[in-house]
Parts: structure tokens; C-alpha cells; sequence
């Protein structure tokens, strides 16, 4: 067996679909039809963008009648099908798609269409192999992979309107998950900050409960498809974002930002706005009809709550030092948190 890595234009690439010289080997792969329009349409959008996206692999043989090489998809079909429809004028792309929304790609200027059919895909091309060798291959590049953890695995198993929606929240506000070192790298890569949005879109929902696999896969459940839930969800979370990235940039390098705190303070900025459910009850403190009453004010309170964990001052503050720790993420310290959190976005700390 022989694998050698090749690059191939999108226009190569059609015009062997439409030869019949690249075909589909359904031995390997699942049945056609999976990606609904939200999840070709930001597939789509990435390649415009000029995005990389993982390698895809073909099975090379000779096509002893024709006399010449017949290619085999064995692993990329829903990423070649999508490009194929696409570049036959086959849908039109989504609202994810920014600017391009509502145009099929004879419907984008030219030098973007001339940019589509340039883009090359990676591809490694397996010669000289049966079936049993290539199964073999691919069982054993498995081993050394990582297991999918849950985040990965819902971000796998939905195509639907929640994934595109946390798709959209993290192209626009996941610079300050990255700039404000909220996260690592390494926690990124591994979708941390999906598994993120996730939880706060639960609380926007739900309000203050606590995190759990099930949950965070019930709201991807929930939402395949665009409704009314989602839109709410929307203005809340987008909301609290812009105002964390507007008005309260100062609490930036402090111990408001870790996760699990960042998670509290807007999830108490969505309570104050919006009245979530069920919070007024469990923190005691009434939602006002704004994010917060004065920003300066609300960052010097925040950094004071921030402070006194991290100094262990137990002197002002003991129930939220004593909630605030990291991993903390059961209802009973999240109540604590936001009670307190609220508070210094009203501007009311003792």
C-alpha cells in the first residue's frame, strides 16, 4: 500500500465527479443527504473565506477498461458531495453565510467565484490497496487519535440550527474567549469554548442549574430547528456579550474571567435584563430591566468580588469566596455567584 499527499482544485475536482472518474465508495461511507442547508451553507462559507478544512482521502485504481486512474472517496464524501451541489448552483447559501446569505455561487462576483473553483483540497491518495489494507490504515491512525470528548461529540452528531447558531455566537464574540485568555489553546481546540456558549445559552433557558452532559445535548435537541426559544436565547447571550466586550473590558486579566466565573457574570447580566427563570427566587435579588446601572462602577465592584477569592479574604465577601472556587458549576455555587454578581452590576456591594 501506497499513500502519497496531493492537492486539487475545486474545478479538478468537479470535473472528475461529472466524468465519473471520482465516485463514491459507500462501503466507507454514510449515505448521502446528512448536512442540512446550515451545515453546507457554513461549510461553504469557509472555503469563500479561504478556511482550510481537514484532508480527505481517495482509493486510486486503474480502470482497466478505460485505461485510466479511477478515484474512490473513502473518507471527505459529505465535504465533496456539498462542494460538487454547490458549485452546480444546487442551494443557496444560509444566514451564516454573512454577506454571501441568499446567493448561490453564480450569484457571487466573479472574483469570489473564480476564488471557489482555485481552492485547493488536500487529499491523500491510497494506492496499490485492497478493502482489508485500507480499513487496517485507517484502524490504526484511530489508535493514536484522541477520543472525542462530549463537546466534539455533539458538535458531530448535530447539523442543526443550534450548532450554525454557536458557530455564529464564536466567530463574532470568540476573540474575548481568546484575547481575554478565558481559555487555553489546547481547551479550544477541543471545543471548550462550544461547550461554553452551550452552558450559558442553558442558563439563558433554563437559568441558574447545574451543567451536565445531558442537559448541554438537550438544548442541541431542542433547537434542530430555528424557533422561538432560539431567538430568545439569542438576544440574551449576544446580548450579555456585547455588553462584557463594550462596557466591562476592565475586569479583563482578573478572576472574573475563568470560566466558570465568566459564566456566572452573564448569566447575572441576562438575569438583570431579562428576569430568567426562577433566578429571583433562588439569588433574591429582582431583575431591573437593564444590564447594569453603571458600567465603571459595576467593573470596580466585579474586581473587588474577583480580588477577594483571590486573596481568600473572608472578611466582606465569605459566600461568594466559599462558591467561587474553579470547577464549581452545581446550582447551589452558581446561585451564590450570580446573587452576588448582580449585585455588583447594580452597583449594590455592602
Amino acid at each position: 500500500m501506497k499513500v502519497e499527499e496531493a492537492k486539487y482544485s475545486i474545478a479538478e475536482l468537479r470535473a472528475w465527479f461529472v466524468d465519473r472518474v471520482l465516485t463514491v465508495n459507500k462501503d466507507y461511507q454514510r449515505s448521502s443527504g446528512l448536512w442540512p442547508t446550515s451545515a453546507k451553507s457554513y461549510f461553504i462559507d469557509s472555503i469563500l473565506r479561504d478556511f482550510p478544512f481537514p484532508k480527505v482521502y481517495f482509493h486510486e485504481k486503474l480502470d482497466k477498461a478505460q485505461k485510466r486512474p479511477h478515484r474512490e472517496i473513502v473518507d471527505g464524501q459529505q465535504r465533496l458531495t456539498t462542494i460538487v451541489e454547490f458549485a452546480e448552483d444546487g442551494f443557496a447559501l444560509g444566514s451564516n453565510a454573512a454577506e454571501f446569505a441568499g446567493k448561490r455561487l453564480s450569484d457571487l462576483p466573479q472574483d469570489v467565484q473564480d476564488s471557489f473553483w482555485t481552492y485547493t483540497v488536500s487529499v491523500d491518495v491510497i494506492r496499490n490497496a485492497d478493502r482489508t489494507n485500507i480499513l487496517q490504515m485507517f484502524r490504526r491512525m484511530n489508535a493514536f487519535t484522541l477520543p472525542l470528548n462530549a463537546a466534539e461529540k455533539r458538535h458531530s452528531e448535530f447539523y442543526g440550527e443550534f450548532k450554525d447558531w454557536v458557530n455564529q455566537i464564536l466567530d463574532i464574540y470568540g476573540s474575548i474567549l481568546v484575547d481575554w485568555k478565558v481559555f487555553t489553546n489546547r481547551q479550544i481546540v477541543r471545543m471548550g469554548d462550544a461547550e461554553f456558549v452551550t452552558d450559558v445559552a442553558l442558563a439563558a433557558n433554563e437559568g441558574i442549574v447545574s451543567t451536565s452532559p445531558k442537559r448541554l445535548t438537550d438544548i442541541y435537541a431542542r433547537n434542530e430547528t430555528r424557533g422561538n426559544d432560539l431567538a430568545d436565547i439569542d438576544a440574551k447571550v449576544r446580548g450579555a456579550l456585547e455588553v462584557v466586550r463594550q462596557q466591562l473590558s476592565g475586569i479583563q486579566g482578573s478572576y472574573a474571567v475563568k470560566p466558570h466565573m465568566l459564566h456566572s457574570l452573564l448569566t447575572a447580566l441576562m438575569h438583570n435584563k431579562f428576569d430568567l427563570p426562577g433566578v429571583t427566587a433562588d439569588t433574591g435579588v429582582a431583575s431591573t430591566g437593564d444590564w447594569l446601572t453603571d458600567p465603571q462602577r459595576a467593573t470596580a465592584q466585579i474586581r473587588e468580588l474577583a480580588e477577594a477569592f483571590e486573596t481568600k479574604s473572608l472578611d466582606r465577601f465569605p459566600a461568594f469566596v466559599n462558591a467561587s472556587a474553579e470547577g464549581g458549576n452545581r446550582a447551589p455555587q452558581r446561585q451564590i455567584r450570580v446573587k452576588w454578581l448582580c449585585m455588583a452590576l447594580q452597583g449594590n456591594l455592602p
